[in-house]
């Protein structure tokens, strides 16, 4: 009787694993062991938030995947298209043909967040944004991340992108024990573009004793999302936090939630793949109000000014107590062979190219009236915008 009825509560929610001390917190977060997927802490771990830019990991999933398929290689080209040259900042910018390598593509993905870059790598190597977003749900699917679903391959919002702490530490464990190969990538301090240096957005790097990865996200409806990972004696945590108020705070909440888990040396016996269900699993919290009606339009940034005297204090404005590591990225240098979904049935690439519309100013000629598939009230619906 009373193992049902403490099942119960553990579905409900209303048992958590070892939790921090002090007043609950009120955003999603997960803490558990990287080797064995074992839990320490986790709170509304199934409650949907929008990703931002945690995205690029699944970008960088697929990605991974496909070198392994043999789709493309690491000094495959990348080409900047019409359409990723036109994505909103945080961008590096690049003009539409520009071609880059793949490695030094995902470099500048993971670490500047460039949102251009990343709708680049999802083109180049799905043929579409719609082809690219079918293969990250194929892959959310296929490792069990159920409250998942993508749209665009660099977190830009939209209102039918999302996914859960539990879900993103899922992928974390598939990124990190799929490809180690890569993980060097994931705590890069900053890169250099020619003389441009530009510094990791994850404050833990170089910072935090062990820190080791992963990746920062922000849009104002999702607030300052983060995961960060760290190695002590042998032993990594993975924690994930959802909804921060502030680029700062983030860095010291999943400090603060890896120092515990540090201090825990047995964690639970849930793991995060067998965790149930539990909560609000369904609406999706939206902090747009909140996190950018109310504040200024700097604070709206993952970009943090170190080392500002006027600041709070916090040992993620200062700054690194060494010179940083630059790793060097650019275009140029694509040597490899073409993303196979770049080209066509007889080996050419495809031309970036817009489809040809009817000028509007003349008439339609006949046939060129739009088909309607579906039910005969289908072309009245208005189309539904997606970022």
């Amino acid at each position: 009787m009373r193992y049902r009825h403490f099942l119960k509560l553990l579905l409900a929610g209303a048992v958590a694993l070892p939790v921090l001390a002090g007043p609950a917190l009120a955003n999603p977060t997960i803490v558990f062991e990287l080797g064995n997927g074992k839990i320490l802490q986790h709170q509304e771990a199934f409650k949907r938030w929008y990703p931002a830019s945690l995205t690029k990991l699944m970008t960088a999933y697929v990605a991974f995947r496909a070198i392994a398929a043999g789709e493309v290689q690491l000094d495959s080209p990348i080409k900047v298209t019409k359409r990723s040259a036109g994505e909103p900042p945080s961008k590096m910018g690049f003009k539409p043909g520009s071609v880059m390598r793949l490695d030094n593509a995902l470099k500048i993905m993971l670490v500047k967040s460039a949102n251009d870059v990343a709708m680049a790598v999802g083109e180049n190597i799905g043929g579409s944004q719609v082809a690219f977003a079918e293969r990250m749900n194929t892959e959310a699917r296929r490792l069990g991340m159920t409250g998942t679903h993508f749209v665009n391959p660099n977190g830009l919002f939209s209102p039918d992108q999302y996914t859960t702490a539990r879900d993103l530490g899922l992928l974390v464990m598939a990124i990190r024990t799929e490809f180690p190969q890569y993980a060097p990538w994931f705590s890069i301090e900053g890169l250099a573009v020619g003389k441009k240096q530009i510094p990791n957005y994850n404050l833990l790097i170089g910072r935090y004793p062990g820190a080791d990865g992963m990746k920062t996200g922000f849009v104002c409806p999702s607030g300052f999302n983060m995961i960060g990972s760290a190695t002590r004696d042998g032993r990594t945590l993975v924690a994930v936090v959802l909804g921060e108020k502030s680029a700062v705070t983030r860095a010291e909440t999943v400090a603060r939630l890896l120092d515990h888990g540090f201090a825990t040396p047995t964690p639970g016996w849930l793991t995060v793949a067998a965790l149930p269900s539990y909560g609000d699993t369904t609406s999706v919290n939206n902090l747009n109000d909140e996190i950018c009606k109310k504040k200024p339009a700097k604070e709206q940034s993952e970009s943090v000014t170190v080392g500002d005297k006027n600041a709070p204090k916090s040992p993620y404005r200062k700054k690194l107590d060494h010179v940083p590591t630059l790793v060097a990225v650019g275009l140029g240098g694509a040597t490899g062979p073409k993303p196979k979904a770049m080209l066509d049935a007889s080996g050419l690439e495809y031309a970036d190219v817009p489809l040809p519309n009817w000028r509007p100013d003349l008439p339609p000629p006949p046939g060129a009236e739009p088909a309607v598939i579906g039910s005969a009230t289908a072309a009245q619906e208005p189309a539904k915008a997606v970022n």
